[in-house]
């Protein structure tokens, strides 16, 4: 188990007087104050169900960030996020690129070719590589050229658009003719790079496996990026990407996710308003914690030009974007290296903004300073016809698979991962731990351990149950969790356990008093604590719920989903705990489905009792309904993993019937590590006498 450590609940709170807060290391009963000299910040209010929730367009701040080591961090945590949200952690294997370049064109100063490139098994990637035929403007006289990326906005000709405001040809062109490799490569469902449509992958069962569109072009710009370091004639260490509009977002992704990249260049696209209104630019979870401009940062402190448009939603770039992505470059002690620029255009990549972009990689990719040197000379873009890579002549390769077949291998391959990587021994477990413990955090949107404090705010309990009434949260996070807290009758333990179910507190308090589970537990010494977690019992809101839809403005790309944030209900619940008292026993036990969320905090706890509900697991059907739904929650491994980070510690799974599959796997793993005596498994529901009685054995 991934235990909270000790100093990071000293200032966790215990039970006091109403509206008081709650000290540590303080006995349970008796404890009064006046709460004059301490502030409680948690609420009786949950911000988290605010309405409206937050979308595409909601105005964001970017955080103050003193010192590097804290930049740093922050930036650890937005690649990670970026990886799981784009279905790329662990990262999967590459296939071969097997790469075919043709059909040169020979033009002043520069050649065009046709490319196509596989960057899943039957996945192919199309574009046009531009080269220079004479070293240009390069000072290396030596060695390989720079290579450049350019990737298009949704414009409906793609790569080949060419008209006044936008113009991909124009970019990999005068690239070329500076004496830069450059490749213009299509958007997923544009022109030859459309055997799958670009609103692929926009259902729950896609999301539970992290198989998106987003993640699916990442992917692609990076296989990309693989393919100009595969030619021998590009420099590997003067690498760069630039786009602009929706190929701008492609540029923020690649810049903060791939390390080889020497000089980005996002256009159009950098905004704390707008994040981008396309499905290949919301990924779930990509921006609960994050959003663009914090993003466009993560490349710092390598060279990068961010271009803004006073007509779209780039217009403050002078006064928020650019000077907030500053502050990290100076945080490294180089904002030379950044450099914003606003023009008084609409939404564009035209030649003004273009030759913002070629004198600054210029700069850094040529050693040219003259930026007049820089300027784009006139030029003519090749017929379309000339420009296609798929054609009669050169058709799709045969084994090019469909939206299905493409679907279900990347299905089969997440699977085939975690089923790679299960336990065998000791030493494997450690690994698994190692690696899908961000995975689990990550996937869940979990504060763990719990940084902030743990604060309660106990209120009056108007019922009169005989528990103590409290709400729990963390420290500026906004969660209020309505809880009431059992005392032991007779000799108080140090052992606490946590009841969840789906309806709430009321359901163990049927008549308005304890049920037997709740009485059988206090008789064998627990503390018992009872939650209302987030939308349940008296935070119920239909409001709220008709609202929190996954495909509603991208919902899950800007907040968190019901389960994650009753998991973290779960977690931040053990989290007091384990501060309380010194309680090291901290189980946690629930019902129906309420079970199904308590195995997947595990981790957080020392023992856990699930009602497995008879959850039928031999497909997705179960995992898609709301209060079990999350992107990425398959790919995760679901309960295995969350089982597996928790061995060797007590669990015990009942009312498994005959197709709840985790169970399987989870007890090969506690034979593996010879933790079998650890671990029940019963088909059959177990009756809450028999319940407390496996906790408290």
């Amino acid at each position: 188990m991934f235990r909270l450590p000790r100093l990071l609940l000293l200032t966790a709170f215990v039970l006091g007087a109403p509206g008081a807060p709650i000290m540590a290391d303080t006995p349970l009963s008796d404890h009064t104050t006046d709460g004059a000299t301490a502030h409680v910040s948690v609420s009786t209010t949950d911000t988290r169900c605010k309405l409206p929730p937050a979308d595409l367009n909601t105005p964001r701040d970017f955080p103050v960030y003193h010192t590097l080591k804290e930049w740093q961090a922050r930036r650890a945590a937005i690649r990670e996020q970026m990886l799981v949200s784009f279905g790329l952690y662990p990262m999967p294997p590459k296939p071969p690129l097997d790469a075919h370049v043709f059909g040169k064109i020979e033009r002043d100063g520069y050649t065009i070719e046709k490319v196509y490139i596989q960057t899943y098994p039957g996945f192919y990637l199309a574009g046009n590589l531009y080269r220079p035929r004479s070293r240009g403007l390069d000072h290396k006289k030596s060695g390989g050229h720079p290579g450049i990326l350019v990737a298009h906005g949704h414009g409906d000709k793609g790569r080949f658009t060419n008209d006044g405001g936008f113009s991909i040809p124009a970019r990999a062109i005068t690239f070329a003719r500076q004496g830069c490799v450059a490749f213009t490569y299509d958007m997923v469902g544009y022109n030859d790079t459309d055997q799958i449509h670009h609103q692929y992958a926009y259902t729950r069962r896609h999301w539970l496996w992290g198989v998106t569109l987003m993640g699916l072009q990442t992917w692609n710009s990076m296989r990309a990026l693989d393919f100009l370091c595969s030619l021998p004639d590009v420099d590997k260490s003067r690498l760069a990407i630039t786009g602009e509009s929706g190929g701008g977002t492609q540029t923020m992704m690649l810049g903060a996710l791939d390390d080889r990249l020497a000089a980005v260049g996002p256009c159009v696209m950098v905004s704390h308003t707008m994040q981008g209104g396309c499905l290949c630019e919301n990924a779930p979870g990509l921006r609960v914690d994050f959003f663009n401009v914090e993003i466009a940062a993560v490349p710092a402190p390598k060279p990068q030009i961010m271009v803004g448009a006073t007509g779209d939603w780039t217009a403050s770039m002078m006064e928020m974007e650019g000077p907030s992505v500053e502050s990290i470059y100076k945080l490294y002690g180089h904002q030379e290296r950044l450099r914003y620029v606003r023009f008084p255009y609409g939404h564009n990549i035209n030649q003004t903004s273009r030759e913002s972009v070629d004198a600054w990689f210029g700069r850094w990719l040529l050693g040219e300073e003259d930026e007049s040197k820089l300027k784009e000379p006139p030029f003519t873009m090749e017929p379309v016809a000339d420009l296609k890579v798929f054609t009669e002549a050169h058709p799709r390769p045969r084994d090019a698979k469909d939206q299905q077949q493409l679907t279900d291998t990347l299905i089969a391959e997440a699977n085939a991962q975690i089923e790679s990587r299960r336990p065998h021994d000791a030493k494997s477990l450690a690994a698994f731990k190692k690696l899908f413990e961000p995975f689990w955090r990550v996937t869940l949107g979990l504060d763990y351990p719990v940084a902030e404090s743990i604060q309660a705010r106990r209120e009056p309990d108007p019922a009169e149950t005989g528990g103590k009434a409290l709400y729990i949260g963390r420290d500026g996070r906004g969660d209020s969790i309505p809880a009431l807290l059992f005392e032991p009758r007779g000799t108080i333990s140090s052992r606490a356990v946590v009841l969840v179910h789906p309806d709430g507190i009321a359901h163990f308090l049927p008549n308005g008093k304890p049920d037997s589970l709740v009485t059988s537990l206090r008789e064998k010494g627990c503390y018992v604590l009872l939650l209302d977690t987030f939308l349940t019992g008296s935070r119920a809101s239909e409001d709220a719920r008709l609202q929190r839809k996954p495909f509603n403005n991208f919902f899950t790309t800007y907040n968190r989903t019901d389960l994650q944030e009753r998991v973290q209900d779960l977690v931040t619940a053990c989290a007091y705990l384990h501060g309380v008292m010194d309680i090291h026993a901290v189980t946690l036990a629930g019902l129906d489905h309420g079970g199904l969320w308590a195995l997947l905090a595990a981790p957080a706890a020392d023992s856990v009792a699930v009602d497995c509900a008879r959850l039928d697991l031999t497909n997705d059907d179960a995992l898609i309904q709301d209060d079990l739904y999350t992107p990425n929650l398959r790919r995760m491994g679901d309960f295995r993993t969350a089982a597996a980070l928790a061995a060797p510690h007590r669990l015990l799974l009942h009312n498994t019937g005959d197709a709840f599959a985790p169970a399987a796997w989870i007890s090969g793993v506690y034979a593996a590590v010879n933790a079998e005596a650890s671990l029940r498994v019963e088909p059959r529901a177990l009756a809450p006498a028999a319940v407390a009685e496996w906790i408290t054995q």
